[in-house]
């Protein structure tokens, strides 16, 4: 009897052991054991394999220890099959899920907000730190006459191929697959309607997006750009030097500059339209598609001239004639002089 009531505790006691070993095996495997990193997104950089996506697990925290991670690895066959990507992790989630998304390369799109950027550096700044490659892929790209030659564009024009908007585009990659995607996009933007808009005002989208540049710099009033592009486009068609400031600003680089004076205008450069007639060879900024459509909806007009309002209220005043124009630049020159003046009498 007592041998009995041994062998049967025995059994007992291994069926017990059995159960914990079962029970912390689905703990382990099933249990909430993952934890978010820092920034919730775990990255794997094109061409890393998976003892260096384990230890980068490990050294987050993601995940407490890699032996069950590497049996349910090698289960799903994800050992062999490491895909590159931006992978949202989530708190309290568990082992199998973590390995399922990551053999499936199941990667969060980054959402890719361009706006505004006056120089291929800005633009290849601001997208390193959102995607795997690194600023100085971005550039290297951007000015690669070789690379933009199948595209139909060069280090001067490639901008134009950038159209401000929000993009859902994957992390990982050359910076190649990104720009083809936003080439595809720009495309896409210039549907017929735009097209037919361009042809019928003499220009193509490539001068088109030039001149909505010029304009984005000269105002941030919506419903003065039409007028401010046409001053522009009566220029062009008359052969005038269009002797827009912001060309001068981007062509010395020195976006700080406030009053553009008679030392500035001399500036050797092909962007600057105040030594060179025509568009200048490239654009000078990234336009909001506002202000590339407000170009292609400019009203006829016969300005030749804009300046400042005195009120300093953002908007311009127009003009036909040369001698218009010097009374309405007049004014404004009198108003900032006599701001300048109370400014330094109220702080002496």
């Amino acid at each position: 009897m007592r041998l009995q009531k041994n062998t049967r505790n025995i059994f007992l006691g291994i069926i017990g052991i059995l159960v914990l070993a079962g029970a912390y095996i689905g703990w382990s495997v099933l249990g909430p054991t993952v934890k978010a990193p820092e920034g919730k997104y775990f990255y794997i950089r094109t061409g890393s394999d998976y003892t260096t996506v384990k230890q980068q697990l490990k050294e987050q925290g993601i995940i407490g220890n890699t032996f069950f991670f590497d049996f349910m690895s090698k289960r799903a066959g994800y050992n062999t099959r490491v895909r590159p990507g931006r992978y949202e992790i989530k708190n309290g989630s568990n082992l199998l899920k973590l390995v399922r998304m990551l053999r499936a390369g199941s990667q969060s799109a980054v959402r890719l907000v361009i706006k505004k950027n006056r120089t291929k550096e800005d633009l290849a700044g601001r997208l390193g730190r959102q995607m795997e490659a690194d600023s100085l892929e971005i550039i290297g790209f951007l000015n690669n006459n070789d690379s933009l030659q199948a595209y139909g564009l060069d280090s001067n024009t490639v901008m134009t191929a950038i159209i401000p908007n929000s993009y859902l585009v994957w992390w990982d990659g050359p910076f190649g697959k990104l720009f083809k995607r936003l080439k595809d996009q720009e495309e896409q933007f210039w549907d017929g309607r735009r097209t037919d808009k361009a042809n019928a005002l003499g220009l193509n989208k490539t001068q088109v997006y030039i001149l909505a540049s010029i304009v984005e710099e000269e105002t941030n009033k919506d419903d003065e750009k039409g007028l401010v592009a046409s001053v522009y486009a009566n220029r062009l068609k008359q052969g005038m030097r269009l002797e827009a400031d912001p060309t001068v600003k981007f062509a010395m680089k020195d976006f700080q500059l406030k009053r553009i004076l008679r030392g500035h205008l001399d500036y050797p450069s092909p962007y600057n339209t105040y030594r060179n007639t025509g568009l200048p060879p490239g654009p000078i900024c990234t336009p909001s598609i506002k202000t590339i459509d407000a170009v292609l909806d400019m009203p006829q007009t016969k300005f030749l001239f804009f300046a400042a309002r005195p009120e300093f209220n953002g908007y311009h005043n127009f003009a036909e004639t040369y001698s218009e124009h010097l009374k309405n630049a007049q004014a404004y020159r009198k108003a900032l002089d006599e701001l300048i003046r109370s400014r330094q009498d109220s702080n002496p």
